[in-house]
């Protein structure tokens, strides 16, 4: 079994501080099993151009669910069971984001074969978004699609779980009354229930891909320090954050989410920075600020 890499930051404080949750990091392997053999078409062959679109999705916690058997597909789910388009579902993603419901978007590549696979590296989440979902669009269909929900990547012991392996089946969105790959467009209204496609025509019975979820590695990090309060606003933000600390600053570092520092401000000498943001893509970093007593504190940063 692989073991995950363990690290421990260090930091020297004057005033007192805790341990905060881990923070993990996943790789995901999709491999697809949709060939004229596992599905055999009545015309003896797939779609000329069969592929699959980018497999994306989120972490997040149990506040929120994406794409769910036996519930309707949201706007953001439609587009990509129809269209391979993902701008409505990460937009939908930002918005749980910007709720404290999820922790980042995962932007996977496409594959432009039926068959292959794709791998996504570096997804980083935390004991408060223990959950993962992931969808892609079996294309071209009329709104066919593979996706996993709310997986958990915490065990019942709270612990970060080494390995998930899942078979995938296709799934009919409910958006659509197409019954081929290259059916005209058949809106379905209302629309029904997402469902499951196992052993519908075109499909058999058997699988049309599976997804391994890896456990890379395990960070420990340190929460803020208590005596020296950190406070910075807005947060969620598009634009600017100030920085502000019961004593005077001397820097703040902000790193994304695979650790490469951003924004550095250095010798600042006062008790509240201004700090442009706009120009940092969407998402989650971690904001570093050393005082002039040499105290740090870590604060999480919302990009919307």
């Amino acid at each position: 079994m692989k073991k995950p890499l363990l690290l421990l930051l260090s930091i020297s404080l004057f005033s007192v501080c805790s341990y905060a949750q881990s923070e993990a990091t996943y790789s995901v392997t999709f491999m697809s099993n949709w060939t004229q053999t596992a599905h055999p078409h009545s015309s003896g062959n797939l779609p000329g151009n069969a592929h699959w679109s980018k497999l994306v999705g989120a972490t997040h916690n149990d506040q929120v669910v994406f794409v769910e058997m036996g519930g309707l597909a949201t706007p953001g789910v439609e587009d990509i069971a129809e269209l391979g388009s993902n701008t409505i579902f990460f937009t939908e993603v930002n918005s749980a984001i910007a709720l404290n419901y999820a922790n980042s978007v995962i932007d996977g590549d496409d594959l432009p074969t039926a068959e292959g696979q794709i791998i996504i590296n570096d997804i980083i989440t935390t004991e408060d978004f223990p959950l993962l979902t992931l969808l892609s669009m079996i294309a071209p269909s009329p709104d066919w699609m593979i996706a996993i929900n709310s997986v958990s990547l915490l065990d019942t012991d709270g612990d970060w779980i080494d390995e998930i392996i899942l078979n995938l089946y296709p799934y009919d969105a409910g958006t659509d009354s197409g019954v081929d790959y290259t059916s005209t467009n058949m809106n379905t209204d209302p629309q029904d229930p997402i469902s499951s496609k196992q052993g519908m025509t075109p499909f058999s019975n058997e699988i049309i891909g599976s997804i391994t979820i890896t456990l890379e590695g395990v960070i420990l990090g340190v929460e803020d320090v208590i005596l020296n309060e950190t406070v910075i606003f807005p947060n969620p933000a598009s634009k600017a954050i100030t920085i502000s600390s019961s004593n005077s600053l001397q820097a703040i570092h902000i790193y994304n989410v695979l650790g490469t520092e951003v924004i550095t401000l250095n010798n600042i000498g006062s008790n509240s920075q201004l700090v442009e943001v706009s120009n940092l893509p969407s998402g989650i970093y971690l904001v570093k600020v050393l005082d002039s007593f040499n105290n740090i504190s870590v604060k999480r940063l919302v990009k919307l």
